[in-house]
């Protein structure tokens, strides 16, 4: 009898999760994403093992389920999700299939790190798909802001002593170095950003609100018409419109988006498109939380310094 791959996978996966995993030492933890892992080990060190789900390139509303994915989860101690339905469409059903109870939504071993966090945009009144795809608990892409990325990790360092008390010491001492570290490339960051605030720019994606909020720029519009709206020849020339308007010159764009609309709109009018990077391991360059603001921001002064900025 021929089996197709996908019953083949889920036999293998079922099979799998009754094997014993064999013992070790220290806290499993698996995040959804990269920059949510880098945290983790800031904090965790090494008394913790840490895997994403998700890569740095990819655009995390849209992840590919996999059956490794389940193996993962299965052995986990500890669950750190984005939330705010960032995960909607992958996760639950990798859970359900994990059969892992300490991790599940409300166990011990989940945490989602957006309820110490400060999220932006959170929609007022009815909410409506003419809406486009317009996230009800706000804004997910909040760990671009640094602030949040510390809050994130005393959120971390709590939960990792709750789960192993003796190590909390350890735990805390972590966070405090990684705090220290943070703060010092803020200073830096902010001094390279201080000259451009109240910069007008345009966004591809509703990716950066936090991240724009906390170095000052200004955005003017969006290359969507609406969140997860590819653009329209109508809208287009209404944002070339803009910009020339109030002169601004640089749009930002995620690097999993088409760059022809942007690049379009950076010639009708004498801008640049930026392709920042929005998340950790997103290219080599931002290996970990950190860099990936050095990245970003690097990118940035240098795209205005180039437009005579």
């Amino acid at each position: 009898m021929f089996l197709r791959p996908s019953v083949l996978s889920a036999l293998l996966v079922s099979s799998l999760l009754g094997v014993a995993a064999p013992a070790r030492a220290g806290i499993k933890v698996v995040t959804t994403t990269e920059d949510l892992a880098s945290l983790a080990r800031e904090v965790g060190g090494d008394k913790i093992s840490v895997e994403s789900i998700a890569k740095g390139y990819q655009d995390p509303h849209f992840v590919e389920a996999k059956p490794s994915f389940i193996l993962k989860l299965h052995s986990a101690d500890l669950l750190v999700v984005v939330g705010r339905d960032l995960e909607i469409g992958w996760l639950p059903p990798l859970l359900q299939q994990s059969r892992n109870e300490k991790i599940q939504m409300g166990s011990r071993g989940y945490l989602d790190a957006s309820l110490t966090a400060k999220i932006l945009d959170i929609p007022q009144g009815q909410i409506t798909r003419a809406m486009g795809d317009v996230h009800p608990l706000g804004n997910p892409h909040y760990w671009l802001d640094p602030g949040n990325g510390r809050r994130i990790a005393q959120a971390v360092q709590a939960k990792l002593s709750e789960l192993q008390p003796a190590d909390a010491v350890y735990f805390a001492q972590r966070f405090a170095d990684f705090d220290k570290r943070l703060a010092e490339a803020e200073r830096g960051w902010d001094a390279a950003m201080g000259p451009y605030k109240g910069t007008k720019v345009v966004t591809y994606h509703r990716s950066w609100p936090n991240f724009v909020e906390r170095f000052g720029l200004d955005v003017i519009g969006y290359v969507e018409p609406k969140p997860g709206i590819p653009p329209s020849p109508q809208h287009t020339i209404n944002l070339i419109g803009e910009m020339k308007k109030v002169k601004a010159t640089i749009i930002l764009v995620e690097p999993y988006f088409d760059l022809k609309t942007p690049q379009s709109v950076a010639r009708e009018t004498g801008g640049r498109v930026v392709v920042l990077a929005p998340s950790v391991g997103g290219v080599k360059e931002a290996g970990d939380y950190i860099q990936l603001f050095t990245y970003d921001v690097n990118l940035i002064v240098t795209a205005l310094k180039g437009l005579g900025k």
